[in-house]
């Protein structure tokens, strides 16, 4: 095994191992680290919006966006907290039968949730603050007229977006297992997520901020006309139109990390047995 970083068939071998952790924690240990994560991606959320919302230019402010947005990730790999979206790697410890069905469903409902939580209470203490106000407002603004676009994506639109942001998240989630050192982890962590921003890609988790941030923003009318949306799709930022973002978002998610946990099962795991089989039958032939 090499000294610096993990071959990409013993990454295999560690995610299985980091899911059977996952689904032994205790209800308390998924809630408290799910919270985390949920704060985590929200800060980040909040921090790219900061840094890129008077950017008149889309290419510019997207690329500043997404070279901002990947601290959150990277604090829940580093630090230590439990993500929905990274969680749905554990498909792979599941198919290989080292997990159950239950096990591994309790743990993404008690992290799912307990993300919202962190998200929702970290966008509250946002709003609290006073920096919905900032640059005049326009940050406020631009917060309301971020949800208003998320809330009205039709049903495949959100999922395939949510597939497509899912396996990147998942590649720099298995990745960041590889390396042994921070650096090298800030590094493939880094690259992965600053793609899926800048190409505008669904995120479950990062969503339940951004709706959570809108709902007190809408509070504030006078950050209405700043948007530069019309009053009736912010209208739209309602419980319905939430879950009907989140619903196909959540559902993409899951299909694109299972994606990537899958594809590597059937890489390193399913295509080494079905060989180890053979030789077996070859010799008692």
């Amino acid at each position: 095994m090499n000294s610096m970083y993990l071959k990409p068939n013993e990454i295999c071998d560690e995610v299985i191992e980091v899911g059977i952790k996952k689904a032994n924690y205790s209800t308390t240990q998924v809630i408290l680290l799910g919270i985390l994560a949920g704060a985590y991606i929200a800060l980040g959320g909040f921090c790219a919006s900061m840094a890129s919302h008077s950017i008149s230019n889309v290419g510019v402010a997207k690329f500043v966006a997404g070279a901002v947005f990947p601290v959150g990730l990277m604090l829940v790999i580093i630090c230590g907290a439990d993500l929905f979206t990274g969680n749905c790697l554990m498909t792979l410890p599941l198919i290989e039968k080292r997990i159950s069905l239950k096990a591994m469903l309790r743990n993404w409902g008690f992290v799912y949730f307990s993300n919202m939580i962190g998200a929702a209470l970290t966008a509250f203490l946002l709003f609290q603050s006073g920096v919905l106000s900032t640059n005049g407002g326009k940050l406020g603004g631009y917060i309301l007229k971020v949800a208003a676009h998320k809330a009205e994506l039709n049903f495949s639109t959100a999922l395939s977006s949510g597939i497509l942001c899912n396996i990147i998240v998942c590649l720099a989630v298995w990745g960041a297992y590889s390396a042994k050192d921070i650096a090298s982890k800030v590094a493939i962590i880094w690259f992965p997520i600053m793609a899926f921003v800048v190409a505008g890609f669904e995120h479950s988790v990062a969503n339940m901020y951004y709706f959570s941030i809108a709902l007190f923003a809408k509070t504030q009318g006078y950050l209405i006309p700043l948007s530069g949306v019309a009053p009736e799709h912010i209208e739209n930022i309602n419980f319905s139109h939430i879950v009907g973002n989140l619903i196909p978002v959540t559902l993409g998610n899951i299909i694109g990390g299972a994606f990537v946990a899958l594809s590597y099962w059937a890489i390193y795991k399913y295509s080494a047995s079905k060989k180890a089989q053979q030789g077996i039958t070859n010799l008692e032939a």
